[in-house]
């Protein structure tokens, strides 16, 4: 068999997401001209994902949920979406715990186990 594209690599798109620093603190009053940013950023760039890097943030307040909030819904409704870079962990439990579906950097995705693969139980290990 032979390869179509001999002697050369093949087209890939190595495209990197726009990234958008978020500001020390996130209010009501900074909220409307990151959303601003943000759609710009999606329309104009071309892109799916804006990555907002929340390592600027200061101590992370219901009001920060609530813009990060608000940024995910202008993204979605210009066809995108956002994720957040190097969230701080006190912000990762405000997420957690208001059960909001952020998409976060470097986290792993939640799949099952592949087919076929059983955990083994050693003789001798308290049943559960």
């Amino acid at each position: 068999m032979t390869s179509g594209c001999r002697g050369r690599l093949p087209n890939v798109d190595a495209t990197t997401p726009a990234v958008l620093y978020l500001p020390a603190s996130l209010g009501r009053d900074e909220t409307p001209a990151l959303c601003a940013d943000v759609r710009a950023l999606l329309v104009s760039g071309g892109a799916e994902v804006v990555v907002c890097d929340a390592s600027g943030l200061g101590p992370p307040a219901l009001a920060t949920v609530d813009a990060l909030a608000r940024l995910q819904l202008a993204a979605r409704r210009a066809g995108g979406r956002i994720r957040l870079r190097h969230p701080a962990p006190a912000l990762r439990a405000l997420i957690d715990l208001t059960g909001l579906p952020f998409e976060l950097e470097g986290q792993a995705e939640q799949r099952e186990p592949a087919l076929g693969v059983e955990e083994a139980v050693e003789p001798g290990d308290p049943a559960v």
